[in-house]
């Protein structure tokens, strides 16, 4: 499969772009290009222009923002097929969080200014791509209602399930960086992991968290 053609793939299992048409992806993609990262190289810093929209080949990016007390907090894992940077391409607007490649990284690149010539020779997929935009915007306002009304176990079951999917059951992350996912204090989410450790759920280790009953904790998700 070419370059082009996994990009389009990626592109088709996003929201922004699900419901367009194979040829209308496969000419987006073709537009696309790809840039390598080395481990701990930036990809762009917050206040950066949003020039470009991303998607994962292979590696990792951190996305990332500096904590009150001068650490570093990462608020998202971007792992192969993940797109990011859906918004920055359509409105140019300076980007909110750091991007760091986790580990060597190669991404399909797509630049706004290519992207935005295309839509103004195609119209009709510019409306496609309003519509989606619509759809997200409404997935994102039950997301916020569901962390004001769900539970912090269901909340934290959905978040390690959505990052099992991607890294496996071996999960890389610290338990303020689920707070900050969660909308919880770490002493929280530390209390509620312990329960799981001991109902044989999962396993806790320096920095990482080890998933050893995914039935279990689906059931959770899904407030079972």
């Amino acid at each position: 499969m070419s370059k082009q053609a996994e990009f389009a793939v990626i592109l088709k299992m996003n929201p922004m772009f699900a419901d367009l048409g194979a040829d209308e992806l496969q000419r987006i993609s073709g537009l696309c290009h790809t840039e390598q990262l080395g481990l701990g190289e930036m990809l762009f810093q917050k206040g950066d222009a949003g020039d470009a929209l991303y998607g994962v080949r292979r590696g990792q990016i951190r996305i990332e923002t500096g904590a009150s007390d001068g650490s570093r907090l990462t608020l998202n894992f971007m792992g192969p097929g993940d797109l990011f940077g859906e918004v920055a391409v359509l409105d140019g607007e300076s980007r909110t969080a750091d991007a760091t490649a986790g580990e060597p990284s190669e991404l399909f690149v797509l630049r706004r200014e290519d992207f935005l010539a295309f839509l103004e020779r195609e119209p009709k997929v510019a409306i496609k791509i309003m519509m989606l935009l619509c759809q997200r915007i409404r997935w994102q306002s039950e997301r916020m209602e569901e962390s004001v009304l769900q539970p912090l176990p269901v909340r934290l079951a959905r978040r390690l399930c959505a990052l099992a999917s991607d890294f496996g059951s071996e999960v890389h992350i610290s338990q303020e960086q689920l707070g900050v996912f969660v909308g919880a204090a770490r002493e929280s989410v530390n209390r509620q992991l312990q329960l799981w450790r001991k109902d044989g759920i999962l396993d806790l280790q320096r920095g990482r968290i080890l998933l050893q009953n995914m039935t279990k904790l689906t059931a959770v998700a899904r407030n079972e």
